[in-house]
């Protein structure tokens, strides 16, 4: 049943793009063209982007200590959204834009608690202890 479910979702999906596609070329004309071209310019950047960006992101999180999974899921969230955009359609685009409106926190990701202040100065308290003691 869940097989069925899937195929009938799969199949369903480009029907529905183009009939969408129908739809808005009624209303504009030829600048669907220019639409789906600015779409697939779009997925395309983005994904050139990302792929350049990673390894950047990657180091810049692990050197400040963050978790290397959160880079993968933003990483991960564009490159999804590219190539949403690049499959020709209006809904594809739409749902590439939710993709990449989607915060992070929603996907798995927690906000990232600051354990300092920030100046720096970690609270606490301590006790002096005479040099005779340490054995000095």
């Amino acid at each position: 049943m869940r097989v069925l479910l899937g195929m009938i979702i799969v199949l369903s999906f480009p029907a529905l793009e183009i009939y969408t596609l129908v739809q808005i070329y009624h209303y504009i004309g030829w600048w669907i063209i220019a639409v789906l071209a600015g779409g697939m310019l779009a997925g395309w950047l983005l994904i050139v982007g990302e792929r350049l960006a990673f390894f950047a992101r990657m180091s810049m999180t692990l050197q400040s200590g963050g978790s290397p999974l959160r880079a993968l899921i933003d990483s991960g969230r564009t490159m999804i959204a590219g190539a949403l955009f690049i499959f020709p359609g209006v809904i594809s685009d739409v749902l590439a834009v939710l993709v990449l409106l989607l915060p992070l926190r929603l996907i798995g990701g927690r906000s990232r608690q600051q354990t300092g202040g920030a100046s720096g100065v970690i609270e606490g308290e301590y006790r002096r202890e005479h040099d005779d003691r340490l054995g000095r």
